[in-house]
């Protein structure tokens, strides 16, 4: 089955650790992806919260798989800040090989954030967003 953002924003916590679950890491990625956040995934606001973060605080991301590393484009001008590496690792949800993106050694500011991604789709990823080990949000990231 295919999936698109739009339908990832009207899935339950639980249809979406699902279809984390059963993907496959796919390949790291390599360019400019668009990001969308997946707060209070489920519900009527989803996609309006999305929405408003997308526009004020976190467009998506930038890869650069050579190097093993991306960063965010953030505020309403796409500013490239906010390092990640990246590496495959398993996955803290379910001990499975997933995308890691660690910025525990690249970023004062979010040093204690890590992104796991699996590819679920063609040109499509969903993300788990940790705080330490605890499950902050969900995100979709289109290339």
């Amino acid at each position: 089955m295919g999936y698109d953002v739009p339908q990832l924003l009207t899935m339950s916590q639980k249809e979406l650790d699902d279809l984390f679950t059963r993907s496959a890491p796919g390949d790291i990625p390599d360019g400019e992806a668009e990001g969308t956040a997946i707060v209070a995934p489920g519900t009527t606001y989803s996609g309006d919260v999305a929405k408003i973060l997308n526009h004020f605080a976190w467009q998506g991301k930038t890869f650069d798989a050579a190097k093993g590393q991306l960063k965010n484009r953030i505020l309403p001008f796409g500013l490239n800040a906010i390092i990640a590496r990246i590496y495959k690792e398993p996955s803290w949800l379910d001990g499975k090989e997933c995308i890691v993106l660690d910025y525990s050694d690249t970023s004062l500011v979010a040093q204690w954030i890590r992104d796991e991604i699996r590819q679920i789709g063609p040109g499509l990823y969903l993300g788990k967003v940790y705080w330490n080990k605890k499950r902050l949000i969900d995100f979709a990231l289109k290339f």
